[in-house]
């Protein structure tokens, strides 16, 4: 069975469109549960140490901030590959 040039344009974009889906959605997941496991081991860590809270609470907002970015950078690599596709 042999593809035409405008099906195999319509496979792409259904392909890009996919792929874009599928890595949105995993970043997405991936930022969500990195972002959470840092929660609780920060708060797990305060309620053992309450005299080093400032300190935690200082490496916990530059961390989620870190994660935050990577997950930005994956939704926009995603986006780029649905609007060159």
């Amino acid at each position: 069975m042999e593809m035409t040039a405008d099906q195999l344009k319509v496979y792409a974009s259904a392909f890009a469109y996919l792929g874009a889906g599928l890595g949105a959605g995993i970043a997405l997941i991936g930022g969500g549960l990195g972002i959470g496991k840092l929660a609780a081991s920060a708060m797990d860590g305060m309620a053992r140490q309450p005299q080093a809270s400032a300190t935690i609470q200082t490496a916990m907002l530059i961390a989620a901030g870190l994660i935050e970015g990577a997950t930005l950078l994956a939704l926009v690599i995603c986006f780029l590959l649905v609007l060159l596709k």
